[in-house]
């Protein structure tokens, strides 16, 4: 079973097929500059578009930086506003012509490092992070998903909401060094662990590629870990989880 993964972040927009048996990509990553403004049109042709380039008739999972219910996008986050109670299913389907699930980016990244990734994030509580243009999380407690947590939105006293204060564009924008910019992510993540007391944070999203140049400078007592999918973590959960809804039709829940 080969399903089109697709992963929308607020710098680009990326997908790929990806055979769920495996878990693997089994076509190269088809990636654009995410439109701006980054409206629901704009973005729903960029997909459409992607899904053109593969010749794709099958189900399209999305991956979205947004708080998703009942298929409505409830937040927008480095992206427009105007997405704010939209049904993102329906704006996606009709662009595509295909059938379409859309479920939050960071609760697709967790679930494709649950399902296929090599770490156990089956048991305890799992605070999983994709670090790039902002700070999306997701939730694992004994392997299952608390959805829609975005927590990369917490406020921090003095540094104001962590997105802005330690997000790899945070990095890039206000020309940090690693060792500075590890210091702002390691107060963020002792803030996590203050609150929820996980057993373990799985960094993804691009950060997790260079760990060398940040987890030295980490002091936390809660192991820090990469996750091992990386970056193409986002394409191949949403893939999952479009095929765990077509398989259960629309009545059973994504774990």
């Amino acid at each position: 079973m080969k399903v089109l993964g697709i992963d929308v972040g607020g710098s680009g927009i990326k997908g790929a097929v990806v055979n769920i048996k495996t878990g693997k990509l089994v076509t190269d990553r088809i990636r654009y500059e995410t439109p701006q403004p980054a409206t629901p049109k704009a973005i729903a042709n960029t997909i459409a578009k992607i899904s053109g380039e593969f010749t794709w008739n099958g189900s399209i999972g999305v991956g979205f930086p947004a708080v998703i219910k009942k298929n409505k996008a409830l937040t927008a986050t480095n992206i427009s506003n105007s997405w704010v109670g939209t049904d993102a299913v329906k704006v996606i389907s009709r662009a595509t012509g295909r059938p379409t699930i859309v479920l939050n980016d960071a609760d697709a990244a967790a679930l494709a490092e649950l399902k296929y990734g090599r770490r156990n994030l089956n048991s305890g509580m799992v605070i999983f992070i994709t670090v790039g243009t902002g700070l999306g999380t997701a939730l694992l407690i004994d392997g299952h998903l608390v959805p829609n947590t975005e927590l990369g939105h917490l406020y921090l006293k003095k540094m104001g909401y962590s997105e802005c204060y330690c997000s790899n564009e945070a990095r890039k924008r206000n020309h940090l060094t690693w060792k500075t910019w590890a210091g702002r992510f390691n107060t963020y993540l002792e803030y996590l662990d203050y609150l929820f007391h996980p057993d373990q944070f799985v960094i993804g999203g691009g950060i997790s590629k260079t760990p060398e140049q940040f987890v030295p400078y980490l002091k936390l007592k809660t192991p820090v870990r990469m996750a091992s999918l990386k970056n193409e973590a986002g394409i191949i959960g949403a893939a999952w989880a479009a095929y765990e809804r077509v398989k259960n039709k629309g009545r059973g829940k994504i774990r």
